[in-house]
């Protein structure tokens, strides 16, 4: 969190913060090189999360979950992002794809999905888009056909994080394809079920510890008591996922914003040129200045927006939007920046901030491309300014 500003954070909040930073200080430093290098999945530090009772931070108790509120779950996301976005978005990729559960599943289904998620025993993964829908929610493809006490699936669901790891998938399906964006559905489905295979792992630019993979399913019998509510709500369950998913994206963008800012400030204070610290260049120190400055500002609306999720607001999509594109645009902007304070420095591989820098750039692009947030803002402001 930002220096000398108050936001009012609870101790047990803090404690979460506090136990994540050092987790990332000691866990997820001396390996993040090697993971992002080689491309290795996070698992062996989100069993060591689990074994700290944290993997469950987003469940209710009633399910073996922490119970941690919107601000809570978005404290750690953030903290954990200082350290990592590739660990930290496949710690929170969890809460994604359970998500729809929470919202909007049946006591049994959560009964059921819930605790093994809360104990780490299990991880999650969220399953929309598609090679020809991304930004187009609406758009999907992939068909659910429901025969006796079964619904039969076949698609291709494309670049879904946690792909392959994960064990349960909340994956949408069109019931009703008359209908439109109101004939998709939402189903449960368990990584072990015939006809559901996964593709190769995707080799990225950034979060490369990250899994990515296709979601492939031919013929897929998927238990009809698997379908969460009732066939046609697949896309209001998305658009509601998306409402408190989103300033989780935008904690990241914090996150690695503040972890570039202190890797930059801190060699600032050691580099010298000229016979002085080059934090004493008017020209650097102002460019620090704006950096620190964002990430606050970044910092205050997804803070906002977590707020105004836990207070119980019925209409989240606006603030939601607003903090993830934001957040995401000062990521891309800070991490740059500190590239171009270490210099060559930068540049090279042994130092992090190159891979800050990569990394940044999926914020602008995943959960809705930060184009898409935009409109979602202006869509909002057409209807609140409508009787003018």
């Amino acid at each position: 969190m930002g220096a000398n500003i108050n936001y009012g954070i609870t101790e047990d909040q803090q404690e979460i913060v506090n136990l994540i930073d050092d987790f990332g200080k000691e866990r997820i430093v001396p390996v993040r090189a090697e993971l992002d290098e080689k491309g290795i999945f996070p698992g062996d530090l989100l069993k060591e999360l689990a074994q700290m009772d944290l993997m469950g931070l987003y469940i209710p108790e009633e399910y073996g979950g922490f119970g941690a509120d919107q601000l809570g779950f978005c404290l750690a996301v953030e903290t954990m992002s200082k350290y990592c976005i590739g660990v930290s978005v496949s710690f929170a990729a969890n809460a994604l794809g359970a998500d729809p559960i929470l919202i909007g599943a049946s006591d049994e289904q959560k009964a059921k999905y819930l605790p093994p998620l809360a104990s780490g025993e299990k991880w999650a993964a969220f399953g929309l888009t598609e090679p020809n829908a991304g930004s187009d929610a609406g758009g999907i493809a992939t068909t659910a056909v429901k025969k006796g006490d079964k619904y039969i699936l076949n698609g291709t669901k494309q670049w879904i994080t946690n792909g392959g790891e994960a064990d349960i998938y909340t994956v949408f399906a069109v019931t009703n394809k008359a209908k439109g964006a109101r004939g998709v559905s939402c189903f449960i489905v368990e990584k072990d079920t015939p006809g559901f295979s996964f593709g190769k792992k995707e080799d990225k630019l950034g979060i490369r510890a990250s899994a990515t993979r296709e979601l492939i399913f031919e013929d897929c019998e998927v238990p009809a008591e698997n379908l969460i509510g009732r066939e046609g709500m697949g896309f209001l369950l998305a658009m509601k996922t998306f409402d408190i998913s989103r300033p989780g994206i935008a904690a990241q963008g914090v996150g690695l914003a503040q972890g570039a800012l202190d890797e930059a400030v801190k060699y600032a204070k050691i580099r010298e040129q000229f016979g002085k610290p080059i934090i004493a260049n008017q020209g650097l120190a102002w460019m620090l200045a704006d950096m620190a400055t964002k990430v606050e500002t970044a910092r205050a609306i997804t803070y906002a927006a977590c707020r105004t999720i836990d207070s119980g607001a019925k209409d989240v999509s606006k603030i939601s939007a607003m903090c993830k594109y934001y957040a995401g645009d000062v990521a891309m902007s800070v991490t740059t920046d500190a590239v171009q304070v270490l210099g060559g420095y930068g540049f090279m591989k042994e130092y992090p901030v190159e891979k800050m820098m990569r990394d940044a750039k999926i914020l602008q692009i995943y959960e809705g491309t930060n184009q898409i947030q935009r409109d979602i803002v202006g869509n909002a402001l057409i209807k609140e300014y409508a009787s003018i």
